[in-house]
């Protein structure tokens, strides 16, 4: 075998399972209620500076989705791979977020809880309320102006624009973006950010008033969070295991 070969055999395999992740990171978006009929779209960049990426096909639920239904396309919105076609908006977002925010891994929900705090006069989750809003403090940015769907690269890179570098964007009147470097710790960070507004969104529904924490405090528990993940690639793999 020659050292072309291998190479080739190599980029394949990467890409193999880039595949199954961003698949198994769909179907587990599903089972925890985060999808929306066959709407939103999650991607995760190939890392050879040739501008592709892996998005999920129009028009198949997320818990459907398999490694072999994921598409393959370039920053123009080509199809190079896979045997579905591709949203438009995803292809927008998508693209211009990759390429401007230099974000790996880009999944964009509308998530109920996250989504309904787009919708109150903050646009976003309180990051000094629970344990699980602390993650995130001093990740989050909001894009407060809606401007209806992203029809076209304008809005794409628009929205990216707004992330000013940021893991995390509420998008006003819309829903979420969440990145990361790798699927598996940006899904954890998708999972406990819902769980982090549903908390908000219950405590804010009692009418009482709330309790919020020191914001040191809040950036030294993200902090020790993220001081490690394995938490989160084993809870990607348990989801492996049973999804």
């Amino acid at each position: 075998m020659t050292m072309n070969t291998q190479q080739k055999d190599f980029e394949a395999s990467a890409i193999r399972t880039l595949r199954e992740d961003l698949a198994l990171a769909l179907r587990a978006a599903a089972y925890h209620g985060l999808s929306e009929g066959v709407c939103n779209h999650f991607s995760v960049e190939i890392q050879d500076e040739s501008g592709r990426f892996l998005l999920n096909p129009r028009g198949l639920l997320w818990s459907e989705i398999q490694a072999d239904d994921i598409v393959m396309i370039n920053a123009q919105g080509q199809i190079l791979a896979g045997r579905h076609p591709v949203e438009t908006t995803a292809m927008y977002i998508h693209a211009a977020v990759h390429r401007i925010t230099k974000k790996t891994c880009v999944l964009h929900t509308h998530m109920p809880y996250a989504t309904a705090l787009t919708l109150t006069r903050q646009r976003a989750l309180d990051t000094t309320l629970s344990q699980n809003a602390m993650r995130f403090h001093g990740r989050v940015a909001v894009d407060a102006h809606y401007n209806g769907l992203a029809l076209d690269a304008g809005e794409g890179e628009r929205i990216a624009h707004a992330m000013q570098g940021a893991d995390v964007v509420f998008l006003g009147n819309h829903g979420v973006v969440v990145c990361g470097d790798r699927v598996d710790y940006a899904y954890d960070d998708l999972y406990f950010l819902e769980r982090a507004c549903m908390m908000q969104v219950l405590a804010m529904s009692s009418g009482l008033p709330l309790e919020p924490v020191d914001a040191k405090l809040a950036q030294r528990v993200g902090e020790q969070t993220l001081g490690e993940r394995l938490q989160s690639e084993l809870f990607f793999k348990a989801l492996g295991r049973t999804l």
